[in-house]
Formats: C-alpha cells, structure tokens, sequence
C-alpha cells in the first residue's frame, strides 16, 4: 500500500518503554493541502493546539507522532515540546517548521522530554520509505492489540487517485472524536476548503459515530495530507463530479477505519451496530443511539450474550429521544424480540440471544414516530477492559 510522494518512518525511542516502536514520520516530498478535525474536549493537548493554529495555512508537510505520552496538561513547557519536537524533524528533513504537525497520545499529565527526539530524529529520517506506512501504524500503538490500515483507489475524471489511512484507538472512544489518531494521506489534486469540508462531513458519520466506553480524550485528531502528485483534475467547486468521487473515497476509508477501532476495543468481543428508525428527528434519534451503545448494563449484556431488552429500553427511556414505548420494536439482526413495546416470547428471546453469539450484529429499535433514523457503532464491555484500564499507568 502506497501513495505517490509519501514516505513514512518509526524508530525505537524509548519515550515511555525500551524495546517499542514510539515515535513515527511522515512525510511528503512536496508541500500538501491539509484538512484537520480535532477533539471537541474542553482539555486540549498541546499537540492539539498547535496544529490548530498551523492548520490555517492549509497545508503542511511531515506529521511527527509519538505515543507513550500525551504531552497534554504540561502547561508551558508540554507546547515547548511540541514545538521543539516539531523544530527537530523540520531541521533534519529540510523544511519549514510551521509544515510540520505533530501528535501524541499516552499517558496524560506527565512532563515528554525532547531526548528521544533529539536522539532519533536523524535515524527517523533517514529510514523514510514508501513501504513505512506499517512501522508507523506500529509506533501509533497504545493498548491497540493490531494495527489500522485502510487504502483506496479512486477515479477522478479518468486520472486514479490513491488513498491511505492509518489510525490508532481502543479504549477511551467516543463520540465527538475519541482517543483516536487518523492520519490520510492521498496524491489527489484538491483545494483546501474543499478538502476541509469533506474532512468534517467525514468525521461526522463516521469517528463521531463510534464509542467503547463514552470518554472522549484531550488527543484526538484527524489529518488529511493531499499532495497533488496524481495529477488528476482539480477537486474543486468546478468539479462536482471528482467532488463526489473523492469524498466518498474519503468517508469510505474513515468508515473502515472507525469500525476497526471499534472492532479492537480494550477488551471487546463483539462489534455492535445500534441502528435506531422512526424517530422524529435526527437528534432524536442520534441521542437514542448513543445512549443505548453507551450504556455499561447494555454493553456487559452483550458480553453475557444476554438478549436483556428491559436493559436497551430502559437506556432508550434515558435519552433526549421523545417517544411513545407502547409503540417500540426491538430486533437482533433479523430476529424480532419486541413488538409494541412488549417482550414477543421466551423461545424468540432464546434466539436473540443466539444472535449474541456472533462477533458482529446489529440492535435495531423502530419507534414508528417519524422518518429519521442513526447508527452509532459500539462493542462489549469485558473483564479485560477494567484490567487493561486498572493498571495503565503502569
């Protein structure tokens, strides 16, 4: 898997443990239009913050990122690293500081030193390689059990474009970005509000549609690199066409992307599809999406394989979503387990819960009150997932 102009990299730093892949490049051997989406969290990293405000120029160059620390809630000196760190890679690769993002994820409110960086950065550049995508999808790693890759090809009008995303994430996911990095990169020819534009409509429906346990985190982002090195016909407000080809390209890497970090979630065995129809509006049924797939009784059902539909209803009744229960259906896959708001039997319940046994399947609640639905993308909760968020930190 690789994209024209791009190259990536990761070494052995040692910013938190000997011995791990922890800090990854990538770079472009040209300057790229860059689209972001960062975390709605009132706390914001200092990686977050700086690349927010590089980000106005549109484009950038290379995208530094360690994990093991999350450089967030370190004051002064954590931007002084971002920023330092960010100095380093743009010395030793020959481009201007302000072209180069940077991003962490790890532990919080513990003080990054510049050694590792200062350390590794020439062995970082120097082992650039279009073939590097997997190293890097390594270093990103933090309780991810497997890498997250996806790769795309598009045709814009007759001139195939290529697309590849890397993302990390597995626990602390929730709607409104997640503990999740994504980064894209693509040779496509495009302009920046246009590319910023698909990236927010992307993200939209797809990483803010996903949750493990409903903790958004102070890290989260998305970057989308577009060097222009396919030479296709500019996406632009002149080329609905190519318009509509790339972004569904785009939305279609962020969907497989989102699942997957679903799918790997701290602990999970099941991958869970909460679909909600017939409400009245789309926040409605957006509230009573997230609520259900948020619900810890609801999650540790599903790791149970308990078909308990007093436990969904009862979330359902929690939500913002303004619904009539007497009027509710409730079914796994395709095995209706509730009509009118009533259980339809104990044998049905037995295969609904046969439904549970599977590694994915989908819980639809219809409320017959409108013509709006959503899905929301959740998993288990396990033993696994309270042991692995136990002992983090050490």
């Amino acid at each position: 898997m690789q994209v024209k102009g791009f190259k990536a990299s990761a070494v052995k730093a040692g910013v938190r443990y000997p011995d791990r892949l922890d800090i990854g490049l990538i770079f472009s051997e040209v300057p790229a239009v860059t689209a972001g989406a960062f975390t709605t969290n009132k706390v914001k990293a200092a990686p977050v913050l700086l690349d927010m405000e590089r980000l106005r120029l549109g484009k950038a160059q290379a995208i530094l990122v360690n994990s093991g620390n999350a450089n967030a809630c370190n004051g002064e000196q954590g931007m002084k690293t971002a920023v330092g760190s960010a100095a380093l890679a743009a010395a030793e690769l020959g481009v201007e500081e302000e072209l180069v993002q940077v991003a962490s994820t790890g532990v919080i409110g513990e003080q990054m030193s510049l050694e590792p960086f200062e350390r590794s950065m020439k062995e970082l550049v120097e082992g650039l390689g279009e073939d590097g995508f997997d190293l890097f999808s390594r270093a990103i790693m933090t309780t991810d059990l497997v890498t997250k890759t996806s790769y795309r090809t598009v045709d814009i009008n007759g001139t195939t474009v290529s697309l590849l995303g890397v993302a990390k994430g597995s626990g602390m996911i929730m709607p409104d970005m997640a503990t999740m990095l994504c980064f894209v990169v693509t040779d496509a020819q495009i302009i920046y509000p246009v590319l910023q534009e698909m990236v927010v409509g992307g993200v939209d429906t797809t990483f803010n549609r996903i949750t493990v346990d409903g903790d958004t985190s102070t890290n989260d982002m998305v970057l989308v690199m577009a060097n222009g090195t396919a030479g296709n016909d500019w996406i632009d407000e002149g080329n609905p066409e190519g318009s509509r080809a790339f972004a569904e390209a785009l939305t279609a890497v962020f969907h497989d992307l989102a699942l997957q970090i679903v799918a790997d979630g701290e602990g999970a065995t099941k991958l869970v599809t909460v679909r909600v129809t017939g409400a009245r509006d789309a926040d409605s049924a957006m509230s009573a999406a997230q609520t259900i797939a948020n619900s810890a009784l609801v999650k540790t059902a599903f790791f149970g394989e308990d078909a308990n539909w007093g436990r969904i209803i009862a979330a359902l009744g929690r939500s913002e979503c303004v619904f009539d229960p007497d009027k509710v259906t409730m079914s796994f896959d395709d095995v209706v387990l509730v009509e009118n708001g009533m259980c339809v039997g104990k044998e049905r319940e037995k295969l609904a819960s046969q439904v549970l046994k599977k590694k994915a399947f989908t819980l639809t609640i219809d409320l017959h009150d409108g013509g709006a639905s959503a899905e929301v993308y959740t998993c288990d909760f396990s033993y696994d997932y309270v042991k692995i968020n136990a002992d983090y930190r050490s």
